[in-house]
């Protein structure tokens, strides 16, 4: 790892391999604290490139444990974090308004290190089972439409890292990376992204492994489809775009609008809420918004207005609330 890190202090990237072969010695153990906290810290000073990211993802994913779905034809919608924004769990819900709508969801995720609540915190407070056996997960697929990888669960070689990432607290490579480790390896993603050079270096990245993809970044700083402003979004399958509130027919959100809870169980709460139809028209709208561009990534040749009308029948209907309940009961 000093090899490594001397290359780094130099300023000079590495390459697939080497970027491969740091994560590995990361994963299985072999950085102690101060090396993994310098090796963290490399990546807030300057951006990371295609090949660097390319070797963390390989690694990790060799690394990982496979839940067995018994198929990769699956959806998930995850954003890196790390935006400061502490809005409600949008990606979390749009992912069970997919499921409401018939697409098959496995949803990556992990508790919330720079922001008061991730996906795991939401799920956790509603009685998940993080443990749940691939068979579990494999009925939850079939009935639910949707189960869910609790990062650390299907990474154990995230753990060493872990509480480095803890006393941090702040944004690491490691939230660049979780969009991209789904041990699902999941045939379509929706990505959102913190900056325009991440959605670039994530774009180059997807293009050759046949995933149907998208990936979003709000210009004033979501990793989602805010609909606070301009959205640009680069995908497989519609090249590159400037998305905003009025070419979506939609009304522009606030800052307050998308608000999460100020603690871990109000988040949970606010998430509940969504679900059960008490949301509003602020909430809907950004939820099934990023539930339709999803949806768009999954069925090839939808146009957004029928991807809009699915994600909303799928929230009105009760259908995104049944599927969350239904994976809940499935022990």
């Amino acid at each position: 790892m000093k090899q490594i890190l001397n290359k780094l202090f130099d300023h000079q990237p590495l390459t697939h391999a080497e970027a491969h072969a740091a994560m590995r010695q990361l994963g299985e153990g072999g950085a102690n604290a101060a090396e993994t906290a310098a090796f963290l810290a490399v990546y807030r000073m300057r951006p990371i490139t295609v090949a660097e990211l390319a070797g963390f993802r390989q690694a990790l994913l060799d690394l990982s444990r496979d839940p067995e779905l018994g198929t990769n034809e699956v959806l998930d919608i995850v954003g890196t974090g790390g935006d400061g924004k502490n809005t409600l769990n949008i990606s979390t819900l749009a992912c069970f308004v997919v499921a409401g709508a018939g697409v098959k969801v496995a949803k990556h995720g992990n508790f919330g290190v720079s922001s008061v609540s991730g996906a795991s915190n939401v799920l956790a407070h509603h009685g998940y089972d993080f443990e749940a056996s691939s068979d579990q997960l494999r009925r939850q697929l079939d009935k639910a439409g949707i189960c869910f990888l609790h990062a650390p669960a299907f990474h154990p070689a995230m753990r060493h890292a872990g509480p480095v990432r803890r006393e941090l607290g702040l944004r690491t490579f490691f939230n660049i990376l979780g969009p991209l480790v789904n041990p699902a390896r999941p045939a379509a993603q929706l990505l959102g992204v913190f900056n325009l050079e991440l959605q670039r270096v994530y774009h180059y990245l997807m293009q050759p492994t046949g995933t149907r993809y998208a990936v979003v970044h709000a210009l004033d700083g979501y990793d989602e489809l805010a609909l606070t402003g301009p959205a640009k979004v680069v995908s497989s399958f519609e090249g590159e775009r400037l998305l905003t509130p009025d070419t979506l027919g939609l009304a522009t959100c606030t800052t307050t609008d998308l608000a999460g809870g100020s603690t871990a169980a109000a988040a949970a709460e606010l998430f509940k809420q969504v679900l059960d139809g008490n949301n509003t028209p602020a909430q809907r709208n950004v939820v099934t918004a990023n539930a339709a561009l999803a949806l768009q990534c999954a069925r090839p040749g939808l146009s957004w207005e029928d991807s809009l009308a699915q994600s909303r029948e799928s929230l009105d209907s009760g259908a995104a609330k049944r599927a969350f309940e239904t994976m809940l009961s499935i022990k």
